[in-house]
């Protein structure tokens, strides 16, 4: 499994770094109030993939605060559980049959 990850990066690395070669021709941007930005293909595309991922996880920030928050209150609010010496000290069973289908 290691090594069909390994691989599997690689192979996107190299896709990536294909892309990249084959797109080395010059792009214009332009922004407003009459300015622009003159640089390869390859940097416009990976720029508006980067801020993509900004904008997305800047939109999901106040999702995850609120979960958090809630996740605490919600532990805070749980009372402690009281350890039980008579489950710590029985073994579970072994297992002598694997169910089909799994």
């Amino acid at each position: 499994m290691k090594y069909l990850s390994w691989l599997l990066k690689a192979a996107i690395f190299f896709t990536l770094f294909a892309f990249a070669l084959n797109n080395q021709q010059e792009a214009t941007v332009y922004f407003f109030f009459g300015t622009h930005w003159t640089t390869s293909l390859v940097l416009v595309v990976l720029s508006a993939f980067a801020l993509g991922i900004v904008i997305g996880v800047l939109g999901m920030v106040p999702r995850w605060w609120m979960h958090r928050s809630a996740a605490r209150r919600a532990r805070q609010a749980m009372p402690p559980a009281p350890p039980t010496a008579s489950a710590a000290a029985e073994p579970s069973p072994p297992i002598t049959q694997i169910p089909h289908g799994l």
